[in-house]
């Protein structure tokens, strides 16, 4: 008789336990990324049945690696129609802008703070 391999989604709860004593390791804001990268992996379960051939991990790590890939796509094609939007206000603006002596970006954008928000985590480092 032949051996029967375990499906995907319980390969998957095996190697999420394996992982358990890393997350409890973790910060309380790191562990909520890695449970989200983990749910992201969940997504592509039955698409992992299908990579029998490759390690359970590498599957894992190759499904959070795609959700995180279509993440950025979204976030680069936010920021491209957010330029296109930002040139095309400049470009109404701009002369008004010169008259009043302000400079363009100040007339037609607002301020957006890339710093990341202060949690209990990173305040005690």
């Amino acid at each position: 008789m032949g051996r029967t391999l375990p499906s995907a989604t319980v390969v998957f709860m095996q190697e999420e336990a394996a992982f358990a004593r890393f997350r409890r390791a973790l910060r309380r804001s790191d562990q909520v990324a890695l449970d989200d990268l983990f749910v992201s992996a969940r997504q592509h379960l039955a698409a992992a049945q299908y990579a029998s051939h490759a390690l359970p991990f590498e599957v894992m790590l190759l499904a959070m690696l795609l959700e995180e890939h279509k993440e950025v796509m979204k976030l680069r094609e936010r920021v491209e129609a957010l330029s296109a939007t930002l040139v095309a206000e400049s470009a109404v603006f701009g002369k008004s802008s010169r008259r009043t002596g302000r400079s363009q970006l100040d007339a037609t954008s607002t301020r957006c703070d890339l710093k990341p928000p202060q949690t209990e985590d990173t305040q005690n480092d």
